[in-house]
């Protein structure tokens, strides 16, 4: 009798988007699966955050790229409307803000974007507007074929003629803000057309020109939301893998990888419990810095000065995000919204060359319940608030009181959740750490301040009284 070939047996660490997905490929590909994940919940930043009937994304609320998605659920021979997962189209893509009052709709629809662009640029800035949706598609076209559909394992990854050849076609080492403005010549139109490298950290005059690929799939391929909440999109995946026989078990953190004698390869995990689970192949889907830092530490491990150098690298900003539960509706606000700061480079250079918030910073407002009615009781909104502010200093006040994801009422809406005021008068150009500590009580407090009264200022609608409950989230609820 043939003797029975071994399952190959896989570990996936972390049961983000990431890791559900890796999970359900490995297992349509023969491989016993087992998902670990600290938390008693999947997803990890793309979930719900539910409060008396409003329902919060707490990460993502743009889904872009959707082929990238559809061609996934196919590689697992399924789709997306058959798991069930309603994407509903978001028009307009935006609505941006401007200080004088001004309003500009992004959007998809090539009539609606002609009469926007030729307002502020005349007749022939439409002409210049198709010609940056060019260059903008040839970015996004190089960077799916030769960067996001290829594995880059080693050096000889970066080396590939195809990828070299068409490398100077992605305007690498121009800015996206040099790259807008060979084709607007307003500021206005310059600020409408770089504010998205907002989504990766990244600051309009530094991020690369590559990037405008982002504005492309808004602009020609729209701006989804999946009914229920992005989870649903996670929730998709996972059974999924279940039916293919993936293991998920959550609440299970893990201490370490353990790697072979030579530090060669990963052979197992270590859970916190001091259980040990071994396997063929082990995908870590937790974060870079943090995995190399906590999980692969070791004074004699090869990987000890890698990790020093990746904790010493620049890092991208970080966010306060504001999570409000209102008791009417606000019909000013589309599902997506920038409020664009007036001083638009200097809030930006506050942010990622000083590491402050400041006093006048550019913002983002989600308003789910406006493209799914089920993100709030009927004739409310939900309301997401995201502020781009500098990452965690080195030395980070880590005892401070905890208002992360912390639910205030109305009555108590400027404490923290151990009713500390959290108002205090900021310094000229924003607020900064200090060498000890930052402090994200007072950084809050201002953010909230600034929003309410732009808000209020460019829209006429004043949210602070209509405020039910507030949750926050803050580079320190991220890192944990």
């Amino acid at each position: 009798m043939a003797e029975k070939v071994r399952q190959k047996t896989a570990i996936v660490v972390g049961a983000g988007v990431g890791g559900v997905s890796t999970a359900a490929r490995l297992a349509k590909a023969g491989f016993k699966v087992t998902v670990l994940e600290k938390n008693d919940f999947t997803g990890g930043r793309c979930s719900l955050i539910h409060k008396d009937g409003y329902r919060f994304d707490q990460g993502p609320s743009l889904l872009l790229l959707p082929q990238l998605f559809h061609d996934t659920f196919r590689d697992l021979d399924t789709s997306l409307s058959a798991e069930g997962v309603e994407l509903r189209k978001c028009e307009p893509n935006y609505n941006l803000w401007f200080g004088d009052g001004e309003k500009f709709t992004l959007s998809s629809d090539l009539s609606v974007m002609k009469s926007e662009v030729e307002k502020w640029e005349g007749k022939d800035g439409f002409e210049r507007y198709l010609s940056f949706l060019q260059e903008s598609h040839r970015h996004y076209e190089i960077s799916v074929r030769e960067v996001l559909r290829k594995n880059f394992t080693g050096l000889g990854g970066m080396l590939r003629w195809s990828f070299l050849k068409s490398l100077f076609e992605l305007h690498p080492f121009e800015s996206i803000w040099s790259r807008a403005s060979k084709y607007f010549w307003t500021e206005r139109l310059r600020r409408v057309f770089t504010f998205g490298s907002m989504y990766m950290g990244m600051s309009p005059f530094d991020a690369p020109g590559t990037y405008s690929l982002l504005q492309y799939t808004e602009l020609a391929e729209g701006i989804w939301y999946p009914v229920g909440g992005f989870h649903r999109v996670v929730e998709a995946l996972v059974g999924i893998g279940e039916r293919l026989g993936v293991e998920y078990r959550l609440s299970t953190p893990i201490s370490r990888i353990l790697l072979s004698p030579d530090g060669s390869r990963a052979t197992g995990v270590q859970l916190t419990s001091g259980e040990t689970v071994t396997a063929d192949v082990i995908v870590n889907n937790t974060d870079l810095v943090y995995a190399y830092n906590k999980l692969l530490a070791s004074p004699s491990s090869s990987t000890s000065s890698y990790a020093k150098s990746l904790s010493q690298r620049p890092a991208s900003c970080s966010s306060i995000s504001f999570y409000w539960a209102l008791d009417t509706q606000v019909p000013q606000l589309s599902a997506h919204n920038i409020f664009l700061a007036d001083e638009y480079r200097e809030s930006f250079d506050n942010i990622f060359k000083r590491q402050l918030i400041p006093n006048e910073p550019s913002f983002y407002v989600n308003v789910p319940s406006r493209v799914d009615a089920s993100a709030a009781p009927r004739g409310t909104d939900a309301i997401v608030v995201l502020v781009p502010v500098g990452h965690l200093a080195e030395k980070t006040d880590a005892s401070r009181p905890d208002i992360s994801v912390a639910s205030l009422d109305a009555k108590s809406i400027a404490t923290t959740g151990s009713g500390a005021i959290i108002s205090p008068i900021p310094p000229k150009g924003g607020l900064t750490p200090t060498s000890n500590a930052q402090d994200w009580p007072a950084m809050i407090s201002l953010a909230r301040r600034t929003i309410l009264s732009t808000i209020r200022a460019r829209t006429g609608v004043d949210l602070g009284p209509h405020i039910l409950h507030e949750l926050t989230n803050d580079p320190l609820s991220w890192r944990d």
